[in-house]
């Protein structure tokens, strides 16, 4: 299953995971706020800008399956030390960019690199640490990654009014060069009980089959959910879907073991993650538009606000290492009651210090679950198929994380500041989602979902 194990290979590959983690979202949450300079420099108009930012998704949600499968199958750091390459000269193009198509263009590249690291970057670290110790190493990961999510929004506003949008794809370059180079220190690792081939048709009808799915959930709501284009791109997802099935099922050695659906632990989890995915996307759209409108903070002091929620969100990852894998089931549960009732209480709180301390536990509740996400459903599968677990994982929360991005959109108006009613309404959509994941956890749980014998015991 590994080429080397210790505490040396360890540390390096939590360290490049921590940098993967960390590029990748700091160019998420930097992005945001240089899209308005984009825009401007590049003279975009406003129905093109936003494939800035859906051409990444739609690129990493519909790769993420089939690239952690191939990084078990060819080695998990020769496709994370790939996909940091192909990442970082994406950035680079992106950052001397002439034009939105070529920026665009640049922009889905980077999704592809991103697919192919993060899937890899996990499944390396779960091999690269004694049984023990991976928990609590992949929490520090996303916890060490996560600092991204409290300094992107400074480090994206500051670079674009001091230097320039292009400066936030600049920064990616030497981040994912570190990256590689720690990558290159730690042990390679695989999955030595399949042959080294490749599942083409495998390959291909899945990927197109989530590409279709991907562009339904960004375009369907612009589109109509009734329109042609949107009953074609389902009916393409639908069809390439079965075909897809049914080629794994006959296949002797299938691209996603099918099996890995009726593993109830790891499907249950990582439809939790899909629910406080998609409400953490809102949290982190709705509360600094809120900031700025409703409660009237300037830019400045509205991002001073934002970063109590956005660091509790990030140092969730290294406590969610620290649960037992056994009661994994239960703190998500709990942890999306928590989130659902934070969320709720923002949504009708009257009073600044009210609204900032609901967001702040929001923000915690979330970012446990979310990390919780990540780390239990790689207990719960066998390590050799860490990459593929990993795949199906971040291709479900990406996914959700569109939807998120379609709840949080009516909250802005058309001169960017936040529209109440859709706020709210956003909100208490999310809240919803999130309080029913956590209830339906409950309930599996009560019927056997958490034996013992299905866990790798820590």
């Amino acid at each position: 299953m590994m080429a080397g194990n210790g505490g040396s290979a360890g540390r390096w590959a939590l360290a490049a995971v921590s940098a993967t983690v960390f590029c990748v979202q700091l160019d998420a949450f930097a992005l945001n706020l240089a899209l308005p300079g984009i825009g401007r420099e590049l003279g975009a108009a406003g129905g093109g800008l936003p494939w800035v930012v859906s051409g990444y998704l739609l690129a990493a949600g519909a790769l993420m399956a089939g690239a952690g499968r191939l990084g078990d199958l060819y080695g998990r750091r020769r496709s994370l030390t790939a996909g940091l390459a192909v990442f970082g000269g994406a950035s680079l193009v992106c950052a001397l960019a002439p034009s939105l198509p070529v920026l665009v263009g640049a922009r889905v590249v980077q999704g592809a690199g991103g697919a192919l690291a993060m899937p890899a970057g996990l499944a390396l670290l779960t091999n690269a640490c004694p049984p023990g110790a991976r928990a609590r190493m992949t929490g520090r990961a996303l916890g060490i990654g996560g600092m991204a999510t409290v300094c992107g929004p400074y480090v994206g506003g500051a670079l674009t009014e001091a230097v320039s949008w292009r400066a936030v794809f600049w920064l990616n370059v030497p981040v994912a060069l570190v990256a590689m180079v720690c990558a290159a220190r730690s042990a390679e690792s695989r999955d030595t009980t399949a042959p080294v081939s490749l599942d083409a048709a495998g390959l291909v009808t899945a990927t197109g089959a989530l590409a279709a799915l991907a562009v339904l959930v960004d375009r369907g709501h612009l589109w109509g959910w009734a329109s042609g284009r949107s009953v074609t791109a389902l009916a393409l997802a639908a069809v390439l879907g079965v075909v897809f099935v049914r080629h794994e099922r006959a296949v002797a050695h299938p691209l996603l073991d099918l099996a890995l659906f009726g593993n109830r632990p790891f499907v249950a989890l990582t439809a939790a993650g899909a629910a406080a995915n998609a409400a953490t996307v809102v949290v982190l759209f709705v509360v600094p538009l809120a900031l700025q409108g409703p409660w009237r903070l300037p830019a400045a002091a509205a991002g001073a606000a934002f970063l109590a929620p956005a660091a509790a969100m990030a140092l969730a990852g290294p406590v969610a290492g620290r649960i037992r894998t056994a009661a994994a089931v239960r703190a998500m549960a709990g942890a999306l009651g928590l989130g659902a009732a934070a969320l709720g209480a923002a949504a009708v709180a009257t009073s600044l210090p009210v609204f900032l301390l609901a967001v702040t536990g929001c923000g915690a509740a979330l970012g446990l679950a979310g990390a919780l996400t990540l780390i239990a459903t790689q207990a719960v599968v066998r390590p050799e198929r860490a990459g593929e677990a990993s795949g199906v994982t971040k291709t479900v929360i990406t996914t959700a994380a569109g939807l998120g991005v379609i709840l949080s959109g009516p909250a802005a108006d058309a001169h960017g500041g936040p529209a109440p009613a859709p706020a709210v309404d956003a909100a208490l959509v999310a809240a919803a989602g999130c309080c029913l994941a956590g209830a339906a956890l409950l309930v599996l749980t009560r019927s056997g979902l958490n034996p013992a014998s299905r866990w790798n015991k820590e």
